[in-house]
């Protein structure tokens, strides 16, 4: 809508509309969610039956809360170790590709770059198959070639992890990229002509300059990594991650811990989001 011309009675009305509709169905199921873990009802529905903290912070025999659920407080342990090292393991090689694609020139750049972003276009369950297959296959070679038994091989912890940063480096490097375009790099000719070393014109110039995107990359990586769903499912193991955790106990009947959990995940990830949002603009 340009604001600038006039615009019928009728119109205003219909573009109000829609943009009530469509946020409504953006954030109703969110509200829902979060209201229901206060209900007093031993099912994660309706009806209404009272308000109560107890899904929470209940430490009783027929009603547990989420501050007393071992299994979904380990599987929230093992989310946010999983995206702690997905979220360096994607920075760190995410950062080095941008540098690589947008400040060298070498045979086959857009081939490579090509190659760099299909994990993006693959699906996730496609991916997470993919992974296993390859993992299972290397694995059964070392163990009938050599008798070794490589754990890294089998689903579990780092194969999950290994899994993820296949993809979200790519986002990564994306992120990365678009801000090291907005570079000016006579700031660095100039600092090299003052004295500095290659490695001090990217450590006080370049990475500086960057910090906004990477700290944002990073937020994103981990939250991406935190929620994964389709890849994770073919790669985990025992310890099994949150999002996991939460299909499993939503498959076979669950409480309304699952709406306590899921209320935590919101207010804590739009917190992030906004403290993120906050420091970006300080920076800047």
């Amino acid at each position: 809508m340009i604001r600038s011309l006039p615009n019928s009675r009728r119109y205003l009305y219909s573009y109000k509309l829609y943009m009530g509709l469509y946020f409504a169905f953006l954030f109703a199921p969110l509200v829902v969610t979060c209201v229901l873990a206060f209900n007093d009802s031993q099912f994660p529905a309706l009806p209404w039956k009272g308000f109560t903290l107890e899904w929470f912070t209940a430490d009783l025999h027929h009603r547990v809360g989420i501050f007393h659920d071992r299994m979904n407080l380990e599987s929230i342990w093992v989310s946010a170790q999983v995206a702690f090292f997905v979220t360096i393991l994607s920075v760190t090689v995410g950062t080095c590709a941008a540098f690589l694609f947008e400040q060298e020139e070498f045979p086959f750049k857009p081939a490579l770059y090509f190659l760099m972003l299909s994990p993006l276009v693959i699906p996730g369950v496609i991916l997470g198959i993919s992974i296993l297959l390859f993992s299972n296959t290397l694995g059964m070679y070392f163990e009938t070639r050599w008798g070794l038994d490589v754990p890294l091989f089998r689903p579990g912890f780092w194969l999950v992890v290994l899994g993820q940063f296949s993809f979200i480096a790519t986002l990564v490097t994306l992120v990365v990229s678009a801000r090291l375009r907005k570079f000016d790099r006579t700031l660095e000719e100039a600092a090299l002509n003052l004295g500095a070393n290659r490695f001090e014109v990217i450590w006080h110039i370049t990475l500086k300059f960057l910090r906004p995107a990477i700290v944002g990359a990073a937020a994103v990586a981990f939250l991406m990594s935190f929620e994964n769903f389709n890849t994770t499912l073919f790669l985990t193991g025992s310890d099994t991650t949150l999002p996991i955790n939460l299909y499993l106990q939503v498959r076979d009947g669950s409480t309304p811990v699952i709406n306590a959990i899921s209320f935590l995940l919101i207010v804590g990830t739009s917190l992030a989001a906004v403290a993120n949002l906050y420091f970006s603009r300080k920076q800047e």
